[in-house]
């Protein structure tokens, strides 16, 4: 069960207006990746994003974290922490599939 709850999250659009709905990113050899930005939001003082490759079937995502410098650059790192993801996996879930 996760430690959220709907109250928790904030949508977000930041990542929308600078990259107009693809980011590229850059797998562990080096090679760039597009995916595609599902959704993003704020839960406390963390950003998330919620990315997709292209073609992925619907509900596959991956998670990561945003974070801004003080110039300004946008960083999207991995969430590393297991439970974390698992958390804010179950929230983001929660509050975008239909109630049964």
């Amino acid at each position: 069960m996760t430690n959220y709850s709907r109250e928790d999250l904030s949508w977000t659009s930041d990542l929308k207006e600078a990259f107009d709905g693809d980011v590229e990113l850059q797998d562990e050899q080096g090679h760039a990746v597009r995916m595609e930005l599902e959704a993003e939001f704020k839960v406390g003082n963390q950003r998330y994003a919620v990315l997709r490759r292209p073609g992925a079937a619907a509900g596959e995502y991956e998670l990561y974290h945003v974070s801004s410098s003080t110039d300004g650059e946008v960083s999207i790192t991995t969430i590393e922490d297991d439970d974390e993801w698992e958390d804010i996996s179950e929230l983001y879930d929660e509050c975008t599939l239909p109630e049964l």
